[in-house]
């Protein structure tokens, strides 16, 4: 499954041009706009393979891209909201009530503050890993409808964020994207090797595991296979 999806891009001739840009945009990621062209991308990529196209997508119909990256940024942030809201209040109160038991001198204080913090902390991790396990099927049900409102949709979600073949998708797609985050971290020792470490397999390992997730989705949810343009012209001769 991993050897699949590392191998997806490649079977591209011009994979190599889809990954220097892909790479690029990840590295200029931070002015948000190339974002969402990389999120556009990976849109793609699970509805093709959700379909069971063997080809990857390429950066084209820039215009489409970018409609499809920012919906796929509204999926992320809306998801994102609930961990951010948990580490504000429960993290923030709790630095609060240190800052003022310090100031006052009050152990019962400090100590609340600490626990809070901690408590705090512990709770966003885990309900940040919990949006992380929603938001590829989230985004994978607007690619195959089309749809934004579909990606909140608990009905057509549940039975997948439930299914063993999703979550064995997601380990292995999470596992993928962890690897080059640390490869990314080691080469950071090197400034300038490092950054284009972190776009280029970032985007290579995002690609990668959202191969895993358009897989797992379409036989989930049973997609209806297209037929390549190759496998088309052979029906035909």
């Amino acid at each position: 499954m991993i050897q699949e999806s590392l191998e997806y891009q490649r079977r591209d001739e011009n994979w190599i041009t889809t990954v220097l840009i892909g790479g690029i945009l990840s590295i200029l990621g931070v002015l948000i706009v190339p974002t969402l062209f990389v999120l556009g991308y990976l849109v793609r990529v699970v509805r093709g393979t959700m379909h069971g196209e063997e080809q990857p997508p390429v950066f084209e119909d820039w215009g489409d891209l970018f409609g499809d990256g920012v919906r796929a940024f509204v999926v992320v942030f809306v998801y994102g909201l609930v961990p951010g809201i948990i580490a504000a209040v429960v993290v923030g109160g709790g630095i609060l009530s240190f800052v003022v038991g310090g100031g006052s001198d009050s152990a019962g204080l400090v100590g609340l503050g600490m626990a809070g913090i901690l408590v705090g902390s512990l709770l966003a991790l885990v309900v940040s890993l919990l949006a992380a396990y929603v938001i590829p099927a989230a985004i994978a049900n607007f690619a195959q409808t089309g749809q934004l409102g579909s990606a909140f949709s608990i009905s057509d979600l549940r039975p997948v964020l439930t299914s063993g073949t999703y979550a064995t998708a997601w380990v292995y797609g999470f596992a993928l994207i962890v690897a080059a985050s640390l490869v990314a971290g080691v080469l950071n020792a090197i400034p300038l090797l490092g950054l284009l470490a972190s776009g280029f397999l970032g985007f290579y390992a995002a690609v990668a595991a959202y191969y895993l997730i358009g897989q797992a989705w379409g036989e989930i949810r049973d997609v209806e296979v297209r037929e390549s343009d190759s496998l088309d012209e052979q029906a035909a001769v």
